[in-house]
């Protein structure tokens, strides 16, 4: 079986889904990691880094250097969709993208070059984000936008024919975050071992932006430890003494060792209580054959249609806060807190 997992900045592999695609790689299956943006304009978030010579004069080749380690400790393959970052603008009013992003490029022209990646890798399940990007950097939404455009588009032959013999993935699938349950789960066994909680500040100023609706839980808490070394090999991103290697694997493996998805579009039925992505595809004989039918019908759509709700009207302005889909913005946190800069890329 083939696991396609599209992101918008080296590193985000790493801390969305990672000890998912960890256990797949270990069970066999293939995992292809997609990287929309070589992340050529993200900050140097590990305080340590900041005056390197070498970062500082070719953070682009650092990035994908950082991405190659990764890569290896967890064993998947990868490519490069090849768009320029969009950084994450900051300011009241927010400056406009840089000419040539990511962010501005035209939907025909990200979602052909996805096309033909799916078209030649041939995956039976992809994952993205949602369609808030998990968080409002420009680049996870038209990350979300052009991996669903491309999930529809690769299947049909009248869709992009010169760029490869159409494929139909079977299902999409968006990461799951940091859910206010799972914080709060972690941060009271942290003070029940009689340990400080680094998500105290986190959750006295949550501020929800969208309320997941989680499908397919994996369990993959053995693969934790994989998940960190990946996260760590973006050595500018993220520090190893820093927030996110607080909470000892033991009390995460306990406490929630699974990682959770959200079932957007899927050509199969999608059980309650799903526990595997490939669900319902039967043999990888009978998921290729179903792949190349021209007649599938959808029979899930979980994309989010209605009105946005209530907590969703508080847009944020300035950095982003924490990881995925739940995650809270405060304009007046310390602008230096370390769950600020783990997605501020």
């Amino acid at each position: 079986m083939r696991l396609m997992a599209v992101h918008a900045h080296p590193d985000d592999e790493s801390s969305k889904g990672a000890a998912t695609t960890a256990r797949y790689v270990a069970a066999g299956t293939s995992v292809m990691v997609v990287s929309c943006t070589g992340g050529e304009r993200g900050d140097i978030l590990n305080e340590k880094l900041k005056d390197d010579p070498h970062i500082l004069r070719d953070i682009a080749q650092v990035r994908r250097d950082e991405m190659k380690a990764a890569q290896e400790v967890l064993g998947c393959e990868h490519t490069w969709l090849g768009f320029v970052d969009s950084g994450l603008p900051e300011g009241d009013p927010l400056p406009p993208l840089p000419d040539g992003c990511f962010g501005l490029e035209d939907i025909d022209v990200t979602t052909e070059a996805l096309v033909r990646v799916i078209r030649a890798w041939r995956p039976h399940v992809m994952t993205t984000y949602d369609e808030k990007g998990g968080y409002p950097h420009p680049d996870h939404i038209m990350c979300h936008t052009v991996s669903m455009a491309a999930f529809e588009a690769a299947g049909d032959p009248a869709r992009y024919p010169h760029a490869g013999e159409p494929w139909q993935p079977l299902k999409i699938y968006y990461n799951g975050g940091w859910s206010k349950d799972r914080l709060e789960a972690i941060h009271d066994a942290m003070l029940a071992e009689g340990l400080e909680s680094p998500y105290a500040e986190w959750l006295a100023n949550w501020k929800p932006r969208r309320s997941g609706r989680p499908t397919t839980t994996i369990a993959c808490g053995e693969f934790f430890e994989t998940r960190d070394r990946a996260l760590m090999a973006h050595a500018t991103q993220v520090d190893p003494d820093g927030f996110w290697f607080q909470v000892p694997l033991e009390i995460q493996t306990r406490v929630w060792g699974v990682e959770e998805f959200e079932a957007a579009l899927s050509y199969v039925e999608i059980a309650d209580g799903e526990d595997d992505l490939f669900a319902g595809l039967g043999t990888p004989a009978e998921a290729d054959a179903l792949a190349t039918r021209t007649d599938l019908e959808l029979v899930h759509d979980g994309r989010v249609t209605d009105a946005p709700e209530p907590e969703e009207a508080e847009q944020e302005s300035g950095r982003a806060h924490g990881d995925s889909s739940d995650t809270h913005t405060d304009e007046d946190d310390d602008a230096d807190s370390d769950s600020e800069k783990a997605d501020a890329r």
